[in-house]
């Protein structure tokens, strides 16, 4: 994935945590609009999270951010 939307995954995620605490579960949808203006990007995240990585529909976000920060 870009270092781009690494970033804003990784930030999406702290603000989750931050406003509901370290138990929020997120899916890949929470780092798009509620429109898919951008579908290319949007199945680069879903290939990462589902296909790589073999994670649930909702995953913790704390789990996400540290794996993206990891570099996984």
């Amino acid at each position: 994935m870009t270092e781009n939307i690494v970033k804003h995954m990784i930030e999406v995620c702290t603000k989750k945590i931050e406003s509901k605490g370290l138990n929020v579960g997120l899916s890949f949808y929470a780092f798009f609009k509620n429109k898919n203006d951008n579908p290319e990007l949007l199945m680069e995240v879903a290939t990462w999270w589902i296909e790589t990585h073999k994670l649930n529909h909702f995953e913790k976000a704390e789990k996400i951010r540290l794996m993206l920060e990891k570099g996984e």
